[in-house]
């Protein structure tokens, strides 16, 4: 009896044993099915776009016409015909300097200019009769010329007293004050020209080719977030910056309601021509190290690495110079889990991607 029991417990242990080892074989093999099943990922057919790779570039705004209002002469200011932020017209008088000594001057060097005409007809009279000589004529003459001179002398000076503006401009902030003494280079204010405005900004010289009088320029600035200012290039420096190997470029721009301001930092865009390229979204591109390459899917839904340069780069898409063409699938999104050999389904359409270029093929 107790030998049987014992034979039954052995039995037992033997089947426990026999299910545990069925049911690692059974564990085993979905893991072993799943090395087999295709990695999800996004992939794109790759065809010729149009494209417009605009240049990019820091620029600072400068006044089409710009000067520091100056004093000719050491006087002190008597009037002061502006304020501060003021838009004046070409000749209008800014200040006025006090002129007292040349309004004396010219009253008597005037006396003296018409006493010396009135002797000039008189003895242009006489010797008319024959009564002089005809060099006491000329002696005369040339006392009265030399009298008008003075007078026209005097009212230059007199002139230098009023300063105007040379051109239409607004006026920066007021420096100067009634009863203020000024000398050649005191600065009395600002005036700028902004009605219109230069942008001049660098371009680096391998882009000297692209860079064309006319072309549209457009800009945005941190103080107008949102807007955006129009223009065209208006001249390119024919020198090259020895140190920075940079273009210097200036851009025209309407500035009616003189939102642009002198000095102001500007992010310009030149737009270059439309052109046909190979363009992916800049996700696909993956760079280790200093190779760049894309996952390419073929006919049978399997991936490889594809080397690629890569061009210019604009609102997320990159221009493939080389190592792609038209009708190559890549993928676009699940790059990280790829190795060689991998097979794929795009899960944007649910869809293998074996079959699908097989679907291709077939239309081809």
């Amino acid at each position: 009896m107790l030998p049987s029991i014992r034979h039954l417990v052995f039995v037992c242990l033997s089947l426990v044993v026999l299910a545990g080892c069925g049911s690692d074989k059974g564990a085993a093999a979905p893991g072993a099915r799943g090395k087999d099943r295709p990695v999800p990922v996004t992939t794109e057919v790759v065809q010729p776009r149009d494209f417009s790779d605009n240049l990019h570039a820091l620029g600072t705004v400068q006044a089409r016409e710009a000067v520091t209002i100056t004093a000719k002469v050491s006087e002190t200011v008597q009037q002061v015909h502006f304020n501060s932020g003021d838009t004046v017209a070409r000749g209008a008088p800014l200040v006025t300097l006090s002129g007292q000594q040349q309004q004396a001057a010219l009253s008597e060097a005037q006396a003296a200019a018409n006493e010396a005409a009135r002797l000039y007809k008189r003895q242009a009279d006489l010797a008319a009769q024959q009564l002089i000589a005809r060099a006491s004529l000329d002696a005369q003459g040339a006392t009265r010329d030399a009298t008008n001179a003075r007078v026209a002398q005097i009212r230059a000076q007199l002139g230098d007293r009023v300063i105007r503006a040379p051109f239409t401009g607004v006026l920066g902030i007021r420096k100067v004050s009634p009863g203020a003494l000024v000398t050649p280079g005191t600065a009395i204010a600002t005036l700028d020209d902004i009605a219109r405005v230069y942008i001049d900004f660098p371009l680096p010289e391998s882009e000297l080719a692209n860079a064309g009088v006319g072309q549209r320029v457009s800009g945005s600035s941190a103080s107008w977030p949102g807007r955006r200012f129009d223009g065209t290039v208006s001249a390119i420096d024919p020198r090259i910056d020895a140190s920075s190997r940079a273009l210097n470029v200036r851009a025209d721009f309407p500035n009616p309601d003189q939102a642009l301001r002198p000095g102001m930092l500007v992010e310009v865009s030149v737009h270059r021509a439309e052109r046909k390229a190979l363009l992916l979204p800049e996700i696909a591109v993956v760079q280790v190290g200093g190779k760049t390459f894309v996952w390419r899917v073929d006919a049978q839904g399997k991936v490889s690495q594809a080397d690629v340069t890569i061009g210019a780069r604009h609102d997320g898409l990159a221009e493939v110079v080389s190592g792609l063409t038209a009708g190559d699938r890549i993928v676009v999104e699940g790059t990280g889990k790829l190795r060689p050999g991998a097979t794929v389904q795009d899960v944007a359409g649910e869809k293998p991607a074996n079959q699908d270029a097989s679907k291709q093929k077939a239309a081809g």
